[in-house]
């Protein structure tokens, strides 16, 4: 199991994002576990992440872990999904990056997140704002990330 603590970071720039990129890549998402509530302006996923931060520090490029953690972006006007549905609540996602394209007119802009199979979401918001917090929740898993397609 992993010795380092749980992963509490805040992203207001695009550099900052950069980094929740990173740690978030490869991470897996149940459908069910994807919400926008519009009334509070907040896009959330409860994701399943490879912790990549403990696989650098070993001088292993496999992990050996992954945490339960919350992926929360504040401020959000609307959302557009392609390829990404909650109809089934049993299909499983594969987030690889998140970018965000400010608008001419700082602080709003996009924020798109890339799944796997050309999955899209993409968020419109006031100011970037994203929150990633790990839970003490981790396991050791045998499983590498695979980009091919959406799983059940």
């Amino acid at each position: 199991m992993a010795t380092d603590k749980p992963l509490r970071l805040i992203a207001e720039d695009s550099e900052d994002l950069k980094i929740i990129s990173a740690a978030v890549q490869d991470c897996v998402i149940k459908a069910e576990n994807i919400r926008f509530e519009r009334s509070q302006r907040r896009f959330a996923l409860e994701i399943n992440r490879f912790r990549w931060e403990d696989a650098a520090h070993k001088g292993k490029r496999e992990p050996k872990t992954r945490v339960r953690s919350l992926l929360a972006f504040d401020g959000v006007l609307s959302v557009k999904t392609r390829g990404v549905s909650r109809a089934d609540p049993d299909m499983v996602y594969s987030l690889l990056a998140v970018e965000f394209e400010p608008d001419q007119d700082p602080p709003g802009g996009i924020v798109r997140l890339h799944f796997a199979g050309d999955g899209e979401v993409e968020l419109a918001v006031e100011v970037l704002d994203v929150t990633l917090l790990d839970s003490d929740y981790e396991w050791t898993t045998r499983h590498t990330p695979q980009h091919d397609r959406r799983r059940r």
